[in-house]
């Protein structure tokens, strides 16, 4: 699916009276919502393969070159600890900080709890935050600040409690 028809289809969320739209094609589904996890007034999208494709890559994966895609953490077999995963929800730039002179939110060994903001993933010139799904201890951060992220990249390695 072309991202310049993504970036049509979330304007038309925006600025229209709907709060979601629903789009299986053949080999891909598009879901955009005005109030799924984002704050109201945010919009937050999913893309993914569609059903009968579930072993595709997901449709975002083409707006970016193959080539830079971040490497698979360790998986938590191999590091001997059960460490929870916390996923990009969507394409976007990735920032530590709420701003470029404030502290970061997170580190590497601090504490956090369900719903804690760790970062902020900026697509299409919307800041949306990404919480923690988990309590825990971050282990590592996986991702650069200021660099893009995929749909699905692993941010954060998080030891649950």
């Amino acid at each position: 699916m072309d991202i310049n028809l993504i970036r049509r289809l979330v304007k038309l969320v925006e600025t229209s009276g709907i709060s979601e739209l629903e789009i299986d094609e053949k080999e891909s589904r598009i879901y955009i919502s005005k109030y799924g996890s984002a704050a109201p007034g945010q919009v937050t999208y999913t893309a993914t393969p569609a059903p009968q494709q579930a072993a595709a890559a997901p449709v975002t994966a083409a707006s970016a070159p193959a080539t830079t895609a971040a490497p698979t953490p360790p998986s938590p077999s191999d590091t001997g600890t059960k460490l929870h995963e916390i996923k990009s929800p969507i394409v976007g730039t990735f920032y530590r900080s709420p701003a470029p002179d404030a502290d970061a939110y997170v580190k590497v060994g601090d504490r956090v709890n369900v719903g804690s903001v760790l970062c902020i993933v900026e697509a299409m010139k919307l800041m949306n935050e990404i919480e923690s799904d988990i309590s825990g201890t971050i282990e590592k951060i996986l991702a650069d600040n200021a660099k893009p992220v995929e749909y699905g990249q692993v941010l954060f390695l998080v030891k649950p409690d």
